[in-house]
């Protein structure tokens, strides 16, 4: 492998992803490879806006106690006697013990297991056993509601829990909006979405960045080599790219026809489109969301970087209404599951294929085909955009991105 370069010497790089798309050329190689950058990523690019972090259904009752690594960072999900969830940084104030371990339901608050300092559910100071000597167990000039666990700025949507780490991002409503507004020409009533108790989820381990996990999931030039199966009930030819400023992109199908292939009949949103029941779109939604939408489900997927070249795609399907996770529909939603887990099975030896790609110095991060690679192309020019923002990265012709952000 080439010897590893700095995160300083990428501004070439750089400068030719943010080229128009008939002359740029992709993420450089060590945006995959290197340690060190993905390190980088999660202060400059993950940080600085809305990242998703887990489920709301795998804190399943109050008391609920999650703990989530975030790329090398411990965060805490708390779900308090109440049911809200509020998220937090996984240490303990007093000397940076990690505070909990193992998911599972708290005895009432949460104790250090280094001096058993305890923390309540919504992440107040409680207890300082000892802390001005044996027996003393507070002390007047010490004010436990100054040093409660650290607070991060989260969300739930669409029963996934949401962070800003940065604390700057923009706010959750604003950062959600053009995604809302794209879909309610298909339907309003995204709160009818059920999740069902079992065989709702899916998880697998990529060999690969998390990068090209979005990138795949981007485009649908690869669905006639790939995916036989599902080009034949959703062809390439019937699909259109989607592109937005708003931190996304992906593609739709005219054509999504599995229900009919497979007599597959669930219920269905009663506001979608008469002449667009056959309409699926497919987005990801930087930086590690990718989501989909049908008449009849909709799915989410959770993509947690667990390394430089790892990823871990955790999914949930949603169904529409209360009827439609009852028993009577099991074997449906069975077909669903199996047809997905099909469709991100087949994934798999791309994205593996092409980080194991990034090993070569014959390869200079590619070229794109504005005709089929535009959704790719606009991901690779917003992860770009705060490498350069983050490295202070003069753009062609411009001022440096940071000026523009």
């Amino acid at each position: 492998m080439p010897e590893k370069i700095e995160v300083s010497d990428l501004s070439a790089s750089i400068r030719r992803t943010l080229l128009p798309i008939e002359q740029a050329n992709g993420l450089a190689n060590q945006a995959y490879a290197d340690p060190a950058l993905f390190a980088f990523e999660r202060e400059h690019v993950m940080a600085r806006t809305w990242t998703a972090i887990a489920f709301e259904r795998e804190l399943p009752e109050p008391g609920f106690a999650l703990p989530v690594d975030l790329m090398g960072l411990p965060l805490l999900i708390l779900r308090n006697r109440a049911g809200q969830l509020s998220v937090f940084h996984n240490v303990c104030s007093h000397r940076g013990m990690l505070l909990v371990r193992e998911p599972g339901v708290a005895d009432g608050s949460l104790r250090c297991p280094y001096h058993s300092w305890r923390y309540d559910l919504d992440g107040n100071l409680r207890g300082t056993p000892h802390i001005g000597g044996v027996g003393i167990h507070q002390l007047d000039d010490f004010d436990c509601d100054q040093h409660g666990l650290k607070e991060v700025r989260s969300h739930i949507w669409l029963g996934m829990v949401f962070v800003n780490l940065s604390g700057e991002a923009e706010s959750f409503a604003d950062f959600i909006r053009p995604l809302q507004q794209r879909w309610q020409v298909f339907t309003n009533k995204f709160e009818e979405l059920r999740t069902p108790t079992n065989g709702g989820t899916m998880e697998l381990e990529v060999n690969c960045n998390w990068k090209l996990a979005v990138e795949n999931y981007c485009e649908a030039y690869h669905l006639p080599w790939v995916h036989p199966g599902l080009n034949s009930y959703s062809p390439l030819d019937q699909h259109y790219c989607i592109q937005s400023d708003q931190g996304m992109s992906g593609q739709g199908s005219g054509c999504y026809r599995l229900a009919e292939v497979a007599g597959n009949q669930l219920p269905q949103f009663p506001d979608w489109p008469a002449a667009q029941q056959q309409t699926a779109e497919y987005l990801s939604l930087y930086p590690n969301v990718l989501l989909g939408v049908q008449v009849d489900h909709v799915f989410a997927i959770i993509l947690h970087p667990l390394s430089h070249d790892r990823t871990l795609e955790s999914l949930q399907l949603f169904y529409v209404g209360d009827d439609a996770v009852t028993p009577s529909y099991a074997e449906n939603r069975d077909n669903v599951l199996q047809a997905w887990r099909e469709v991100f099975a087949e994934d798999i030896f791309a994205v593996e294929g092409m980080q194991q790609g990034r090993r070569s110095p014959g390869f200079a991060g590619g070229v794109f085909s504005a005709a089929m690679d535009g959704p790719t192309y606009h991901f690779h020019r917003w992860v770009a955009e705060f490498y350069a923002s983050g490295l202070s990265v003069s753009a062609p012709g411009e001022g440096t991105v940071a000026d523009r952000m």
